[in-house]
């Protein structure tokens, strides 16, 4: 693994975009920022991390066998990496909150930003920004986010959750190419936030309704059923209220 580190850096997807466009860096490079000052979210948030206790890094993926209209499935596969790696360290009751928002027991630990350079309608390259809440243990003004030394007593050692993140992006990236997507897609919705559960959201207009989630379309748009259809919505839609 081509490992970058720096002390501090604006984002860690942007510096890894920049440093794209001046060398030519291995597929799976890595760039680790012990302190990120403008980390990005979903829907433009901000990313919020103590300087030296959590993660946040970015990695560079090359030759994507996945089609444009497939894009959800970068998703997919980095959720499920995380997902995996955190299970490897018994963190309990994770689950994603569509699309990409890693929880325990319902409090956020994780998030992913992933950014893409398309040419003539293939992806030439992605840009795998993640933020993991590690051994950070106060997050005021956030009482929905949480941290794994939060969840178990311990101090977590950051470069061994890194490695291990890492390792499982690649082991998703080659059963995709073995298995195919609906086999991912399916784990994937085992894991779904509130699958099968009455719930409530709010929609682009701040008007509130509730459905039930079935689960999540191949173009990433999630699939709900309301009192008198079933609808899919994309992420500037709605808000899934907890």
């Amino acid at each position: 693994m081509q490992l970058i580190k720096l002390n501090a850096t604006d984002s860690t997807n942007n510096y890894l975009k920049q440093l794209i466009l001046e060398h030519t860096l291995d597929d799976f490079s890595v760039v680790l920022a012990n302190h990120q000052t403008n980390g990005r979210g979903q829907r433009g948030a901000s990313w919020l991390s103590e300087k030296g206790r959590n993660l946040t890094f970015s990695v560079l993926k090359r030759n994507i066998a996945i089609k444009t209209n497939e894009y959800f499935l970068l998703n997919i596969l980095v959720s499920l990496s995380i997902i995996k790696t955190l299970e490897g360290f018994n963190i309990p009751k994770l689950s994603i909150k569509w699309p990409n928002d890693i929880l325990s027991d319902h409090y956020k630990i994780s998030g992913i930003l992933i950014e893409t350079l398309i040419k003539n309608k293939q992806i030439e390259y992605a840009i795998i920004g993640i933020g993991l809440n590690v051994n950070q243990v106060s997050f005021e003004g956030l009482p929905k986010a949480s941290s794994l030394k939060n969840i178990m007593p311990i101090t977590f050692d950051r470069d061994e959750l890194l490695t291990k993140i890492v390792d499982n992006i690649k082991t998703y990236f080659q059963l995709h190419s073995v298995n195919g997507t609906e086999f991912l897609n399916a784990e994937y919705e085992s894991y779904l936030f509130r699958k099968d559960k009455p719930s409530t959201f709010k929609s682009h207009d701040n008007s509130l309704f509730t459905g039930i989630i079935r689960g999540v379309s191949a173009s990433g748009k999630l699939c709900i059923q309301t009192e008198d259809s079933n609808k899919e919505f994309d992420l500037k839609e709605l808000k899934l209220l907890y």
